[in-house]
């Protein structure tokens, strides 16, 4: 009787690959669409979240719903603006014209960056060697795709916050939990500024 060895399949790096690939050619476009004000441009911010939603598309992402990731969502929320809220001192708040058109697109993008990033990309990296690696792989794509918008100096906040939404994902297992606090956060910035 000889005895066999089985192992596990091997599982290909190359959708982990192309999706950074991808992801890499959407945040062209959006620098390309948005020239100078990429930032303030809502039509580079929608271009970027359909390119993003169709590679999560072609990656046949899922986003479950649960009970446990809307609470794991909303206690992101809290747990990003929580220090905000305590060190603003007694500024009022920012008033809320031009609220709405932008929270529409604002909320579209971060969707679609979860989806995509907490989604597709996480999925296809922990595949491969699991879930440390997707969540510091998705957390350094969220940090470099802020770089063209905002400078270099937004790198170790979005890396730290990467490392949140990635371990909100890996908790939760599903891209629903860091959608909720990528969203609820951006909102609320909009009148803790």
């Amino acid at each position: 009787m000889t005895g066999s060895v089985t192992t596990a399949p091997r599982v290909s790096a190359t959708p982990a690959g192309l999706l950074l690939a991808g992801f890499a050619a959407a945040v062209g476009v959006r620098v390309a669409v948005g020239g100078v004000g990429v930032s303030q441009s809502p039509s580079a911010g929608l271009v970027f979240a359909g390119l993003l939603l169709a590679l999560s598309a072609t990656a046949r992402t899922r986003v479950p719903m649960s009970w446990r990731a809307t609470t794991l969502g909303l206690a992101g929320v809290v747990l990003l603006c929580l220090p905000v809220v305590l060190t603003r001192g007694d500024r009022p708040l920012h008033d809320a014209t031009g609220f709405v058109p932008w929270a529409l697109v604002v909320t579209v993008v971060a969707v679609a960056e979860e989806v995509f990033l907490r989604g597709a990309l996480y999925a296809a990296i922990d595949r491969v060697t699991g879930p440390t690696a997707a969540i510091v792989v998705t957390a350094a794509a969220f940090a470099a795709l802020h770089v063209p918008l905002y400078g270099w100096q937004v790198v170790p906040l979005d890396l730290a916050v990467g490392v949140l939404l990635g371990e909100l994902r890996r908790r939760s297992q599903t891209p629903l939990a860091p959608a909720i606090t990528h969203v609820g956060a951006d909102l609320a910035a909009w009148f803790l500024r």
